[in-house]
C-alpha cells in the first residue's frame, strides 16, 4: 500500500485569522479527532495562521502543508486559487496576499450601505463582532450576523436573496490576476489548486479557457472532492483532471461545526487513478 492511499487529505479549510469560527489549534484538534493524517489551513488572502497551524499539527502527529486561498478575479468572476506547500516566509506571496485583501475593509462597509439602502441598517458593524481579523471582513461575516438577527434562515439564503456575485447588496471587487496569483505561489516554492471548480458560473468554453490558462502558467492541480461538490461533481472533475493531466486535491472547505456541509476528514478518498496533490510534498 502506497503512502498517498493511507493517508486521510484535507487540504481546504478556514480559520478565525480568515471567516472560519474555530482558531488554527481548534481546526488541527478537529482534523486529527477526526481521523486527518495530511492537513492544510488555507484562510483567505492571509497566511499568518500557518506557525501555529503548523505546530498545532505536528505535535498532533499530522503531516501539514502550508496553505492559502487566494481571491482572483478572472472572466469578471471570482474564482479561488489554493496555493499548497509553499515557504510562508517568501517575501513576495506575503506581499502578494496583503495587497489582495487590502481592499476588503473598503468593500465590507460598501455592502454596509447597501444593506442600509434596503432597509436593514448596522450590518456592517454587526459583521465585525464576527470577524476575528478587520482587514478580513467577508461576506460569510455579514451572513452570519444576519442569521442571527433573524433577517435570514441560514447562511446559503443569505447568499441566494444578497450576497452572491450578482447580488442585491453585494459589491463588485477587483481580486488579484490568475497569473500574479499562481507566480507568487510557485515562486515560493508551492503548487496552485483551482478551488471548487464546481462552484463557478462559467460556460463550457471559458471553462476550458480557465483549464488552459491556468496550466500554461505553471497551475498543477483541481479540487476534485471539495465539500462544495455534490457527488456528481466529483465523477466530472475527475474527468477533468485526467483530461488536463492535472493532480487532484481535496479539502472539506470547511468554517464552522454548525455551517459547514462537511466536517473536516468527513469526505471519501480520491479516485485512486488520480495523482494527489500532495506526492511528493510529504
Amino acid at each position: 500500500m502506497s503512502v498517498e492511499s493511507r493517508l486521510c487529505a484535507d487540504l481546504h479549510c478556514h480559520s478565525t485569522v480568515s471567516d472560519g469560527v474555530l482558531t488554527p489549534r481548534a481546526l488541527a484538534e478537529r482534523a486529527s479527532l477526526n481521523g486527518v493524517t495530511i492537513w492544510s489551513l488555507t484562510d483567505h488572502d492571509e497566511i499568518s495562521g500557518q506557525a501555529e497551524a503548523r505546530d498545532a499539527a505536528r505535535a498532533l502527529g499530522m503531516h501539514y502543508l502550508t496553505g492559502v486561498e487566494i481571491s482572483v478575479t478572472w472572466a469578471a468572476r471570482t474564482v479561488h486559487i489554493v496555493g499548497l506547500g509553499f515557504d510562508p516566509d517568501n517575501a513576495a506571496l506575503e506581499e502578494g496576499v496583503r495587497q489582495t485583501r487590502s481592499g476588503r475593509a473598503d468593500r465590507a462597509r460598501r455592502i454596509g450601505e447597501n444593506f442600509a439602502r434596503l432597509g436593514i441598517p448596522g450590518v456592517f458593524e454587526g459583521a465585525l463582532t464576527y470577524a476575528g481579523n478587520p482587514e478580513l471582513v467577508s461576506r460569510t461575516h455579514f451572513a452570519r450576523f444576519l442569521v442571527e438577527a433573524g433577517h435570514c434562515p441560514d447562511i446559503q439564503s443569505v447568499f441566494d436573496r444578497y450576497l452572491a456575485d450578482d447580488g442585491i447588496a453585494n459589491e463588485p471587487m477587483q481580486w488579484a490576476k490568475l497569473e500574479s496569483a499562481v507566480r507568487w505561489i510557485r515562486e515560493a516554492g508551492g503548487r496552485a489548486v483551482i478551488a471548487h471548480p464546481g462552484r463557478y458560473r462559467y460556460t463550457p468554453i471559458q471553462f476550458a479557457s480557465l483549464y488552459d490558462t491556468f496550466k500554461e502558467l505553471g497551475g498543477e492541480a483541481i479540487e476534485v472532492v471539495t465539500g462544495s461538490h455534490t457527488p456528481a461533481q466529483f465523477i466530472e472533475f475527475a474527468a477533468i483532471a485526467r483530461g488536463y493531466g492535472f493532480m487532484a486535491s481535496c479539502g472539506s472547505d470547511f468554517h464552522s461545526p454548525s455551517e459547514s456541509r462537511h466536517d473536516l476528514g468527513s469526505l471519501p478518498p480520491l479516485p485512486a487513478d488520480l495523482t494527489p496533490v500532495w506526492k511528493s510534498l510529504v
